[in-house]
């Protein structure tokens, strides 16, 4: 499995308070290995976030990602609320 990140959800990790961006690394590096690690909370997502994924990482935040063939694409990650507006 091949792991991509959007320019948009970098830019999104970057702006990360320094406990959030460890949460976050720590969410990755399991995923990477296990995808659907219970801690990982995985589901599909539904609306105008249809044929995406979201990951938790701690509280309220969570990453969005699509498949496509043999990649994972991270598109977007933020709260709860900032992203199902």
């Amino acid at each position: 499995m091949i792991v991509d990140f959007h320019k948009t959800f970098t830019k999104q990790a970057k702006q990360l308070k320094p406990a959030q961006k460890k949460r976050l690394k720590e969410a990755l590096l399991l995923f990477s290995s296990e995808p659907h690690h219970p801690n990982l909370y995985n589901h599909p997502l539904t609306g105008e976030w249809k044929n995406h994924r979201s990951i938790s990482f701690g509280g309220d935040w969570r990453a969005h990602y699509t498949v496509k063939e043999n990649v994972v694409f991270f598109v977007a990650l933020g709260t709860h609320s900032k992203l199902y507006k």
